[in-house]
């Protein structure tokens, strides 16, 4: 396969692969996501990444598709695999192309993901993952995704991450979000109270113990990310299922106990390989 380079535009960071035989030879990351870079400012930037990283074709996933991004790419619908994806490919130039996202609804539910698909389906390219499988992605909007045959068949986002973050930066809690999370028995105690699925209740009681001098505020934090965490697992498993889980070292090992803490199994994945499987196989697809 001849050299490309591949592109995982996010909304606040993006990261750039040179890629020779399915290997990566170069990369660079920066904060230039596409919440950062207006749509006419999209052309001088893949010339910039070219002049970098070599004057070759590039496949461009992720937000850069979005409508706060280059231009807006339609979603392929779900249930889809790599094939639906290569073949939706938006062409901005006859080297130069944007991966197209995708999307699902079942009655009132509907849902979207950028970017995440090529991770989720090159997981399972490179038999990192079962053809049938249940899979998290978490982050600032984490995706939970069931996978049969090998391709998506549905999905659900949870904006976890989020929700945190704004709670620790405003509202009545901030003051008491301040200390790192950490993933020992003030989360699990957190992941357990989630998963009564009473969040607005056991959200405000963190307050209450603070006030009360109940609960040490060096915990509040930790506590408060495993009651998010927990909701969030609590209502996509079973107990004894297994998750496949592909995130950052420590993002994933706050999923994975309060997967295995619920009862569950979880498998940490490499989110890049599964990445640059993704993209490979794309292009190898649109080619």
């Amino acid at each position: 396969m001849q050299p490309f380079i591949a592109v995982d535009w996010g909304t606040t960071n993006r990261r750039a692969f040179r890629i020779e035989d399915g290997t990566v030879v170069a990369t660079e990351r920066d904060d230039r996501g596409a919440a950062a870079v207006a749509a006419v400012e999209y052309g001088a930037e893949v010339a910039g990444i070219r002049e970098r990283l070599g004057d070759l074709p590039m496949l461009l996933a992720g937000m850069v598709g979005s409508n706060i991004g280059w231009r807006s790419v339609p979603y392929v619908a779900a249930p889809a695999g790599l094939a639906d994806v290569a073949a939706a490919l938006d062409r901005i130039d006859d080297r130069t192309a944007i991966v197209p996202g995708m999307s699902y609804r079942d009655g009132l539910h509907a849902d979207v993901m950028r970017g995440e698909e090529v991770q989720l389906l090159g997981a399972i390219a490179i038999e990192l993952v079962p053809a049938d499988a249940l899979l998290c992605q978490p982050g600032t909007h984490c995706k939970w995704a069931t996978v049969e045959g090998g391709r998506i068949a549905r999905f659900t986002t949870a904006m976890t991450g989020e929700l945190f973050a704004l709670l620790r930066a405003h509202g009545v809690l901030s003051r008491q979000l301040g200390h790192p999370v950490e993933p020992g028995e003030a989360f699990l105690e957190g992941v357990a109270e989630g998963a009564k699925r009473d969040l607005a209740a056991s959200l405000f009681a963190i307050r209450a113990r603070g006030v009360l001098g109940i609960a040490d505020d060096t915990n509040a934090a930790s506590f408060a990310s495993g009651l998010l965490i927990g909701a969030d697992t609590a209502a996509r498993i079973e107990p004894g299922a297994t998750v496949h889980i592909l995130a950052d070292a420590t993002l994933g090992a706050l999923y994975a106990s309060a997967i295995d803490a619920l009862g569950g199994a979880s498998h940490h994945i490499d989110s890049q390989a599964a990445f640059v499987a993704g993209i490979t196989r794309i292009q190898d697809l649109a080619a």
